[in-house]
């Protein structure tokens, strides 16, 4: 437009006085009346703006046929990148902001499908769930590095040198034998369990294989078990009826004599020494915990056996782990001559070492059918 049109800083005292009720004529402004009425609708946008948004709601860049703030005579059409505008934006497709749902992934790495056998890492310290219960204690003591040999060392160094100075204390000398054949047990056992953990975890087996010989801990819920059963035995059942006949004599193979003293009094004396009952059932507690975890892992190899997948290569690893599981009982067979006499114990004892012989032999028949 020409020079006549409307300029800011000249419409401020204008705006000024029509505001306060002092405004002046046209003549004295020295303008057109057409000039004037054009600087009146010019004069504050602001004020159009809001007035159109108390009315309608509607947007001053959107008004057809009038001048906007810069002077330029607008013809209706949506200005774009006006200060004053509030228009919705228009949603970005693809952008950085987006929330759409992607759609799910397929075979990624992050897929756990039970149904195909994985790859186990083998790490050279197993994580917290994916071992036995006794390998995270070994592993979380702080400040000790006892994995695998040192620490078998270590438990059999302070069971026997504990054990030697109870006997010498309270001159309990007939039970250094029997004392010394449940701490080695206990000690191959933990032995066997470290290389049974180890070549487990090399193993090809689906992920649920694992959470269930590890991470369920139900080795520690059968040691528990049997340590109860052990205790009620040995504090009521022996004193109520000891020296007379168990009827469980008859499933024995062969004859044998029953005791007519309670072990712990034919170990210990009628007055027992609190500290050699304190040591001798933390060794049975060792005992119960490797017959518990060596009988849970036969029933996992059986029913990993049933309905778990695994390559071919894993089959022969697996197999190679329940001999060993079988090994292990085996230890146990020291026990024996010391129970001969103790019907119920007997039983006990040489039932396990059935039982895991019997279903780990049964893995490994069915792996090698399998293979066939």
């Amino acid at each position: 437009m020409s020079g006549d049109g409307p300029r800011h800083n000249g419409d401020s005292p204008r705006r000024d006085d029509d505001r306060s009720g002092h405004g002046r004529d046209s003549s004295q402004r020295g303008d057109d009346p057409a000039s004037d009425s054009t600087a009146d609708r010019v004069t504050d946008p602001e004020r159009s703006r809001h007035a159109n948004r108390r009315q309608g709601g509607e947007s001053d860049t959107t008004s057809t046929g009038t001048e906007t703030f810069d002077g330029s005579l607008s013809d209706g059409s949506p200005t774009v990148g006006d200060s004053g505008d509030r228009e919705e934006p228009t949603p970005r497709v693809g952008g950085s902001g987006d929330r759409e749902e992607s759609p799910p992934r397929v075979g990624g790495p992050g897929d756990r499908e039970e149904s195909t056998p994985t790859v186990a890492d083998p790490v050279a310290e197993p994580s917290f769930g994916d071992a036995w219960v006794y390998e995270s204690i070994v592993s979380a003591l702080p400040g000790a590095n006892l994995a695998g040999g040192p620490a078998i060392a270590l438990q059999l160094g302070v069971f026997t040198a504990a054990m030697v100075v109870v006997a010498a204390a309270y001159d309990l000398w007939e039970a250094v034998l029997p004392g010394a054949a449940a701490i080695v047990v206990a000690a191959v056992g933990s032995y066997l369990m470290l290389q049974f953990a180890s070549g487990s975890r090399e193993a090809e087996a689906p992920p649920r294989y694992y959470r269930l010989l590890y991470g369920s801990s139900i080795e520690v819920v059968l040691a528990v078990l049997a340590f109860i059963a052990l205790l009620t035995h040995l504090f009521v059942y022996e004193p109520q009826f000891v020296g007379e006949a168990s009827p469980l004599l008859a499933l024995l193979p062969v004859s044998a004599a029953t005791a007519d003293e309670p072990l712990v009094t034919a170990l210990f004396g009628t007055e027992p020494p609190v500290v050699a009952v304190y040591l001798t059932m933390l060794v049975l507690w060792d005992l119960c915990y490797r017959i518990g975890t060596s009988w849970w892992a036969a029933v996992v190899s059986l029913y990993r056996e049933l309905r778990v997948a695994r390559s071919a290569a894993a089959a022969a690893t697996f197999r190679r782990l329940d001999v060993l599981n079988v090994g292990f009982a085996a230890t146990q067979v020291v026990l024996l001559p010391f129970l001969l006499d103790r019907p119920v114990l007997l039983l006990a004892v040489g039932g396990h070492i059935l039982a895991v012989a019997v279903v780990s032999g049964a893995a490994v028949a069915l792996s090698l059918r399998s293979d066939t």
